[in-house]
């Protein structure tokens, strides 16, 4: 039977419909084809790239240079060769609201091997990953004219990865996204913090699907797409530079761990992860949704922004840690 559910505290929706489970095509998942040749991310490979920003190796964070580029890494930060926004963007001349497309956008490579995705990394490399992700957009977030620093991971074809190997982006904009303004304002409307009580909620509920002392992760009520995750910290913090070492650990082993569940008992199905974060407003609850990519989003969703979901989130957690 379906339900129609409404988001903890925002006018959205998305109906649960397990029956149309039924339907063909859903929930295959994509087997990655083994690479033949080294790509431009592997350990090697580094003259193929743009110069790094950063170099992560042995505990220290270097940089590369012309002429010589720093090898036997751990991660590298480089510049995006086809990026969304560009530090030297020109003026723009219309009548119509524009701005030049001022920004950047950066690639963090993982990993130096290829064939290891996010499941295979340990928890020391995953601690290090949330400490680029802190240093990354604290970099950017300091300078002039940035307003947001959009930190997000596309894994898959599907969800619109155009290169195997495991990484991780950053987008440095000079706006701030109008999805999270809307989203202070029903905050600023709301007594008290609704991330608070959702973390308080849902800790007690069917829908929790790990917990560690800093962190858990939920199949939240309102699931826009089916094995949808939210990892929430317990503590408010409204922003990754909040979190000190044992912090980001944790967060990296929730990761790993809701990654992992999706891995190991779905299948390698193409997924989405982004960070929610606002540096300058305390009231704001920092959040990071995973979005398995399962379905199409197609004309109703489109027209109407409500969401069909076939996997009950209480039923996902069962999924997803593998009793079925």
């Amino acid at each position: 039977m379906s339900e129609i559910r409404k988001h903890y505290f925002l006018d959205e929706y998305c109906i649960i419909a397990p029956g149309r489970s039924k339907r063909p095509s859903v929930f295959k998942a994509e087997k990655k084809e083994e690479a033949s040749n080294k790509c431009v991310f592997c350990a090697g490979e580094e003259d193929k790239t743009p110069l790094a920003t950063a170099v992560y190796k042995n505990g220290s964070i270097l940089k590369d240079s012309e002429g010589s580029r720093v090898t036997r890494w751990d991660m590298r930060c480089i510049p995006n060769l086809y990026p969304a926004l560009a530090p030297d963007a020109s003026e723009v001349n219309s009548d119509l609201d524009v701005t030049p497309g001022y920004g950047f956008h950066e690639v963090i490579v993982e990993t130096p091997l290829h064939e290891n995705v996010t499941p295979d990394l340990s928890d020391e490399e995953m601690t290090l990953l949330m400490k680029v992700y802190q240093d990354r957009v604290m970099h950017y977030e300091s300078m002039d004219k940035i307003e947001y620093v959009s930190l997000f991971k596309n894994w898959g074809e599907k969800a619109g990865a155009s290169l195997e190997h495991t990484h991780s982006q950053l987008i440095a904009m000079p706006i701030k996204p109008p999805v999270l303004m809307e989203e202070m304002k029903a905050i600023d409307s709301y007594s008290g913090c609704p991330y608070c009580d959702i973390v308080e909620k849902e800790s007690k509920s069917e829908r929790l699907l790990y917990e560690n002392e800093h962190f858990l992760v939920i199949t939240p009520y309102c699931s826009k797409v089916p094995y949808e995750m939210w990892i929430l910290p317990k503590v408010h913090t409204n922003h990754i530079s909040g979190f000190d070492q044992d912090q980001l650990s944790s967060l990296g082993k929730a990761i790993h761990s809701a990654l992992s569940g999706l891995w190991n008992n779905i299948g390698e199905i193409p997924y989405n992860y982004m960070f929610y974060q606002l540096r300058d407003e305390t009231g704001y609850h920092f959040n990071l949704k995973i979005q398995p990519v399962t379905t199409k989003t197609a004309g109703f969703e489109k027209n109407t922004e409500v969401f069909i979901n076939t996997m009950p989130p209480e039923t996902a957690v069962n999924y997803l840690q593998g009793d079925f």
